[in-house]
């Protein structure tokens, strides 16, 4: 898989302002604060929802150049300064304890190596940094989890390498990240998760 394509599924699953999930990623960038950290920002969906009442500037990854490069229109329109970088999440390019917030939005179901991604994470956060996920997980029953993995194979290749299957709150609960709140909708298939990184 081309490592620029880890946010696609960001962007396809990110379209429709007004819904749940509209509503949910609103929840989530504004539970922020600080000198926050975006994992995936693609085409820079998030960046028009951060206030400058919580947040102070964002810095933003992002592996592919040209989602970068369309993100560029919601950067200059955004109430708050916004970076970006060609980045990927396994390898920061910031130094130890930059951040006071991390957000990811629907990007862990295609990074890579998302224990590599989550490691690094934690190094770049300040202790006590509150780090933010809403993904789409592998849902514990029977006839949709059964239905999650035989879609899988064939939706990887059409999704960006998106996994339909992971188990993303079992992979945050392996870190050094202490869950603060877990809520789950759309049956179970996405889930807001906020953690609290202690170093």
């Amino acid at each position: 898989m081309d490592k620029g394509e880890f946010s696609l599924c960001h962007e396809a699953m990110n379209r429709t302002r007004g819904s749940k999930l509209h509503r949910a990623r609103i929840h989530v960038v504004r539970s922020a604060y600080g000198r926050v950290l975006e994992i995936g920002s693609g085409t820079g969906i998030n960046f028009p929802l951060y206030t400058s009442t919580n947040v102070h500037s964002v810095d933003a990854i992002e592996p592919n150049r040209n989602r970068l490069k369309g993100s560029q229109w919601n950067r200059r329109n955004a109430v708050v300064p916004i970076r970006t970088y060609e980045a990927i999440a396994e390898n920061l390019p910031f130094p130890d304890n930059t951040f006071d917030s991390v957000v990811c939005t629907l990007v862990f179901c295609t990074i890579p190596n998302p224990n590599k991604a989550l490691q690094e994470i934690q190094r770049v956060a300040k202790n006590g940094a509150t780090v933010l996920f809403l993904e789409h997980v592998k849902v514990d029953r029977p006839i949709l989890g059964f239905t999650q993995e035989l879609l899988n194979p064939l939706w990887k290749v059409i999704a960006g390498g998106c996994h339909l299957n992971r188990n993303t709150l079992t992979t945050i609960d392996h870190a050094n990240l202490v869950v603060e709140e877990v809520e789950t909708f759309y049956k179970d298939i996405l889930t807001f998760v906020r953690c609290t990184h202690e170093k």
